[in-house]
């Protein structure tokens, strides 16, 4: 029972899966792709060099240590492995794929509670994230195979646990509960395929019949034609203030936006925290003053930030507003193109953030 991730290293997939599209300048791009290579090509240690040395110019990139954690993960070099993504999530907290590939190391060596935890602070990171939510699928049917597994110890005669214990062992891939690692394929920054993976079968459980429901009597034509002559009646008109009163309230969404970003990238961090809202969610559940002393200590300690938004498409909701956008991003330490999705609501009349997700 070594592994037990969905074809175990589905998580490592291509460098350029990691959420922010993370952009470095042109020669440290060519460093990635040749240290990309040599990964690829089975040459560790030549790889580990190439990285080695960028990052003794610039240790905070983030590109780069997440390549470290794979070539330490191909080297079997788990513990160092475990400590390169953990210090990415302190870092890039933002980032779900350090979490992501950290539960899957925790995984295979049989620290499910710790994987189960690295998978929903993803899954918190980015909802969407499809991989991290199958990954935690997988921990879970672990999981809960050790529970049979010891309700089994304690009663042999457990029918309901044994019959439960396959079906889960099913789910997980074999008898043996565990699936063989798959190799790891690292690549630049610019867009590339991901690693996909066979889809494991999943377990057939007992459904319950639905009973069919009776066939109505047909209608008659003249009935039908009744009926389709009264909906076409019924069916009201769009109302052409309401469109209008739409396109000034996503003017107004789109200014808070703007104003949001451009507070962030004049690093005026009390006007960067009004425009959240009371009811914000903080990213990891901590405490208001918590996230926003982390945000203040982050956004002050840059030498200079530039938050740039473009294709915002705004979607209205009453008093709820979804703004999903490109969002660029670039500072002493990082640069980045990422996905973003902010949840606004209309409070005391103006609007304010009340949900920020990344790359969804």
């Amino acid at each position: 029972m070594r592994h037990i991730i969905k074809n175990a290293f589905v998580a490592f997939a291509s460098l350029s899966s990691l959420s922010l599209a993370l952009v470095a300048a042109p020669a440290m791009a060519d460093d990635a792709a040749d240290a990309g290579k040599l990964l690829r090509a089975g040459q560790y240690n030549e790889a580990m060099q190439k990285v080695d040395a960028v990052l003794a110019q610039k240790p905070k990139d983030a590109q780069m240590r997440f390549l470290k954690g794979l070539i330490l993960t191909e080297q079997n070099k788990t513990t160092e492995a475990i400590t390169v993504f953990s210090k990415l999530t302190d870092d890039y907290p933002d980032l779900p794929e350090p979490y992501n590939n950290l539960a899957v190391l925790y995984a295979s060596t049989g620290q499910y509670d710790k994987a189960r935890a690295s998978l929903e602070m993803a899954i918190r990171t980015n909802p969407t994230y499809g991989t991290a939510h199958e990954n935690l699928g997988d921990v879970y049917a672990k999981l809960a195979s050790q529970a049979y597994d010891k309700a089994l110890q304690l009663d042999s005669g457990n029918a309901g646990a044994k019959l439960k214990l396959t079906m889960v062992r099913n789910l997980i891939g074999n008898g043996s509960g565990g699936t063989n690692p798959k190799t790891i394929v690292a690549q630049a920054a610019t867009p590339a395929a991901n690693v996909t993976a066979p889809a494991a079968k999943p377990a057939i459980a007992s459904v319950a019949p639905v009973k069919a429901s009776k066939p109505e009597p047909e209608k008659t034509k003249a009935e039908a034609k009744a009926e389709a002559k009264a909906e076409t009646k019924a069916e009201p008109k769009p109302a052409k203030t309401a469109v209008a009163s739409n396109s000034g309230e996503q003017d107004e969404v789109l200014k808070t936006v703007d104003g949001w970003a451009k507070a962030w990238s004049n690093k005026e961090t009390s006007s960067y925290l009004a425009f959240y809202g009371k009811d914000f969610q903080t990213p990891k559940g901590e405490p208001r003053k918590a996230w926003a002393d982390e945000r203040r200590l982050r956004i002050e300690g840059k030498g200079h930030i530039t938050v740039k938004i473009e294709s915002p498409v705004v979607s209205l909701d009453g008093n709820t507003a979804t703004v999903k956008f490109r969002q660029i991003y670039s500072s002493d330490q990082l640069t980045a193109n990422s996905r973003k999705t902010l949840v606004l609501t209309k409070q005391d009349g103006k609007w304010q953030i009340k949900q920020e997700r990344a790359g969804s």
